[in-house]
């Protein structure tokens, strides 16, 4: 007998990672880690993970230019 594995809808962390991936992106900043936490999924909790500093830095400063 077979299982067909369901189509599971994207969660709110993961359409949510996948909006920050892409503004990020689009700034030119890359989290290697970012995706959505599997461990506790119905938190809906995005995982950012760990970056450099100048990485850091540099999105600071697109977070600072995007609230002035």
């Amino acid at each position: 007998m077979t299982t067909k594995q369901a189509k599971l809808k994207p969660s709110a962390a993961d359409e949510a990672a996948m909006e920050l991936r892409d503004a990020l992106t689009g700034a030119g900043i890359v989290l290697p880690s970012l995706d959505s936490d599997f461990a506790s999924p119905y938190l809906n909790l995005v995982e950012l993970g760990r970056v450099r500093a100048d990485v850091a830095v540099k999105l600071a400063e697109v977070v600072r230019r995007g609230t002035a």
